[in-house]
């Protein structure tokens, strides 16, 4: 078996596709044969050290977080999925490993994959539908008729920020790049801002008019989200820095969290996008053989209109 790792903390020249043993599924854990993978920038954040105080220093470290595929084996107290069935989920974020012929996770990171999806769109939903919930449903409280503002209105995360908030009730502004207005407001996210040339600081009409602020992106200021938010609004952050930590611990309605999924999360977000709620722009897709390029890229900065993919071969 393969798998995309690295033996130091570093850049993207770090990444080797090298040859793995995958471990047998140990107490609530289960081995899935990969079909397909997602890119997030938690992935290189990970590489890059960044949360190295959580991962740790043993290496060689495996990359990736979302995948689907099919169930290779369960330890013998897993009773939710069996052999042969097709799931999607997540990888721990210690052990991450989804850029992988196959990875070991838990079960209750997983959910069934359902029919209507192909293996390329359940890949593409884990993070970003999980961070939403996590953020608008458990942390924020979100109910119908609230108004959100999304910064990152069109990244991974932030598309399903915007459409989780929606199918709950709520009315969403936010701010992209200029070559994503178009796709924010086919969204329905109104108002929607360039944020390379508009200082949502100095807007007065944004002063005080959101329930919940959710930064995708790591691109607004606390200053200026906690000057968006009404009394009792809540800003939800996902890009955690030592300095963020601390003025979360002294500013309540200032949450920084991490996605942590769960196997009815997962489902509800499936039905979702049966349903048509969610539907997760895929950019572009890659074979494995090219996973590497395609992070390298994408850490770098290249656009592209949607998740970026990884497939695998087809397999029996």
């Amino acid at each position: 078996m393969h798998r995309i790792q690295y033996h130091t903390y570093g850049g993207p020249e770090t990444m080797r596709l090298e040859e793995f043993e995958l471990p047998s599924p140990g107490k609530g854990e289960v081995a899935v044969t990969v079909r397909a993978t997602s890119v997030n920038p938690i992935d290189w954040k990970l590489r890059q050290g960044q949360l190295k105080m959580m991962t740790g220093r043993s290496f060689p470290r495996a990359m990736g977080s979302d995948f689907s595929g099919v169930v290779g084996a369960v330890s013998p107290d897993v009773t939710r999925f069996k052999p042969g069935d097709e799931v999607f989920g997540i990888a721990r974020l210690k052990e991450s490993g989804a850029f992988a012929d196959a990875v070991v996770t838990l079960e209750s990171y997983l959910a069934v994959k359902p029919a209507e999806l192909s293996f390329e769109q359940a890949a593409a939903l884990p993070t970003g539908s999980v961070m939403a919930w996590n953020g608008l449903v458990e942390r924020a409280r979100l109910r119908s008729g609230q108004r959100v503002f999304v910064a990152g209105a069109t990244g991974g995360v932030g598309e399903a920020v915007v459409q989780v908030a929606r199918m709950l009730g709520a009315t969403v502004a936010g701010s992209t790049g200029a070559a994503s207005l178009e796709r924010a407001r086919d969204l329905a996210v109104e108002p929607v801002f360039d944020y390379a040339r508009t200082d949502l600081g100095q807007r007065d009409d944004l002063r005080g008019a959101f329930d919940i602020v959710f930064d995708t992106s790591g691109s607004l200021p606390v200053k200026t989200a906690l000057r968006m938010l009404k009394k009792n609004g809540v800003f939800l952050d996902i890009n955690a820095t030592p300095a963020k930590f601390l003025h979360a611990a002294l500013i309540r309605r200032h949450k920084i969290f991490f996605c942590t999924p769960t196997t009815q999360i997962l489902t509800d977000a499936a039905r979702a996008a049966v349903d048509g709620h969610i539907r997760m722009s895929i950019g572009e897709t890659v074979p494995f053989a090219s996973g590497i390029d395609l992070i390298t890229s994408l850490e770098k900065g290249r656009k592209i209109p949607g998740k970026g993919l990884i497939v695998m071969d087809a397999r029996p």
